[in-house]
């Protein structure tokens, strides 16, 4: 019972530490395994060595990716592909379904872009849209909002996911996390476009503060100000080329050997390896460039990028090295056998990522400590194969969505740009968010029962 009490008040610890003394996540979490390993009694010199390590295990594996992936986020923000993106899915579905199309938006763009900013990006067009459909904004808000949350939670080259398919050894199966990840978070888009509808027919006052309701022609103007917008199959290439290279890799090396083991395999494999995927995604990025000296652009891009990625690659590692920590501790065969006889299994990183999640506000926090935290246990909770690994990453996704409230920087993007009120927003957004998680928590489960 001491070794999780122990655990208990290193959570509590992240916790307090993130939230009411302003610590970075990245202290926070380096300072939580150099107290758990002098907590769980690791001999003093090892710890250095534990954390070091961990540290820069994780980061050898996927720090290259979180890094490409986030470049590329930068670069399809600034050249307008996420208008473009958006545009096109508005010429395929039609306003018929006005918060599907919403949903749908957000769905896509923020595979490779941060939900934050998709939602600034996106904010106008969904004003115009609202106003042009005689829609409630707030119902469109709902949607836009969770649609960009699904991806966001769910699916690499995301780098919250990244990391906590990383944190599982699953730097070698990121098309499985992929194809998993775009069916979980399609399911949880729904759930929250549910919650959104909701919203359709109802008369919300906005509040007169905050960023201004944009009509049609503010939408028009701030199209045009990024010139001329790229076509259709520039603007989805650094998406969907990589995923689809990773996810051709994943086949390839399947146990059954589909495409054999010649040249075709070896091009396949080597394409399909997430650094190498995100680099060809990253050369397609370049083509979006739209400035007299492109070489300038794409280096100003470059660092935009870096800046982004930075505080993950840092907290990844941290998370890491707290990972490394408990691996060489009895917690994970202590909580492992005990959770084991209570059944819960995928529902256990679910709980804590979600507790984490409602306690800190970052999504991504969640994702790093909470796979970092349960990666020794897995063997015992009898997910140690591919597939649980998988499954639990989507169960730490279901909880790292719950809840978005007022400590969650997203939560209060999407009220401000809404020009919703604090209390109509936890109806709205909060609420919803709780639906998408519990939804995607449900549906892991069920495909555990299928897949495991």
């Amino acid at each position: 019972m001491g070794l999780v009490l122990i655990l208990v008040a290193l959570v509590v610890f992240i916790v307090l530490a993130t939230t009411r003394f302003k610590l970075h996540p990245f202290l926070a979490l380096l300072a939580a395994a150099l107290l758990a390993g002098f907590a769980y009694q690791v001999p003093a010199m090892e710890i250095v060595k534990h954390i070091t390590t961990g540290f820069g295990g994780i980061l050898g594996y996927i720090g290259i990716v979180i890094a490409f992936g986030t470049i590329i986020g930068v670069i399809l923000e600034r050249s307008g592909a996420a208008i473009t993106m958006a545009e096109t899915v508005i010429r395929v579905l039609g306003e018929r379904f006005p918060t599907l199309t919403m949903s749908i938006i957000g769905y896509l763009v923020s595979i490779p872009v941060f939900c934050d900013s998709g939602y600034v990006i996106l904010n106008s067009l969904k004003n115009a849209l609202a106003a042009r459909m005689k829609i409630s904004v707030i119902a469109m808000s709902v949607a836009l909002a969770t649609g960009l949350y699904a991806s966001h939670t769910f699916v690499p080259p995301t780098p919250g996911p990244i990391a906590a398919a990383g944190n599982l050894g699953l730097e070698s199966s990121l098309g499985l996390v992929i194809l998993v990840g775009l069916f979980v978070s399609a399911v949880t888009a729904l759930a929250g476009m549910w919650w959104a509808n909701r919203f359709i027919g109802k008369d919300i006052p906005l509040e007169e503060d905050g960023a201004p309701i944009m009509a049609s022609e503010d939408y028009q103007q701030m199209r045009d100000s990024y010139g001329v917008l790229p076509s259709t199959g520039k603007a989805f290439a650094p998406i969907f080329v990589p995923i689809g290279l990773i996810c051709l890799g994943t086949l390839a090396n399947l146990p059954a050997k589909p495409v054999g083991e010649g040249f075709i395999y070896t091009v396949m494999a080597f394409l399909g390896q997430p650094v190498i995927a995100l680099a060809v995604g990253l050369g397609l990025a370049c083509t979006l460039l739209k400035s007299g000296n492109k070489r300038q652009e794409f280096h100003d891009r470059v660092v935009e990028g870096i800046l982004a990625a930075a505080p993950i690659l840092l907290i990844t590692g941290a998370g890491g090295a707290f990972g490394a920590v408990l691996k060489v501790t009895p917690l994970g065969d202590y909580l492992g056998e005990t959770l084991s006889a209570l059944g819960i299994g995928l529902f256990m990183p679910f709980l804590v990522a979600a507790a984490l999640k409602s306690a800190q506000g970052s999504t991504t926090v969640a994702l790093v400590a909470t796979s970092a935290l349960v990666a020794p246990m897995l063997g015992q909770l009898g997910l140690d194969s591919e597939m649980g690994r998988v499954l639990t990453v989507m169960a730490i996704g279901a909880g790292s969505m719950t809840v978005s409230h007022a400590n969650d920087s997203f939560f209060w993007v999407v009220t401000q740009f809404s020009r919703m009120s604090v209390a109509t927003a936890y109806k709205a957004q909060t609420m919803a968010t709780l639906i998408q998680g519990l939804t995607g928590m449900l549906t892991v489960w069920l495909l555990s029962l299928i897949l495991l």
